[in-house]
């Protein structure tokens, strides 16, 4: 079996996932160095983006309220399900 290097860690791995971004591969031994090295950070409060992120003029961001503290408009859930919560 190969193995293959951590491009974060630098850990020799038999198990490495190979991840292909733009057209780029990248070698790691875990999610966690993938994560870490690939993921985005929010604009605003530099947290590791790892599921659904907003986007807005080529800026990530974590969530709408952190994209609306940097003036830009975004909705996080339907108002309809803000309102329904309000009500219960």
């Amino acid at each position: 079996m190969e193995m293959l290097t951590c491009e974060k860690c630098g850990n020799i791995y038999d198990k490495a996932i190979t991840i292909t971004m733009n057209g780029e591969q990248h070698v790691f031994d875990c999610f966690e160095c993938a994560i870490s090295k690939l993921a985005p950070h929010c604009t605003c409060c530099d947290t590791v983006i790892i599921g659904h992120g907003v986007e807005a003029d080529g800026q990530f961001f974590c969530c709408a309220h952190c994209a609306k503290t940097q003036g830009h408009f975004m909705i996080d859930r339907p108002i309809q399900e803000k309102i329904s919560n309000l009500q219960t």
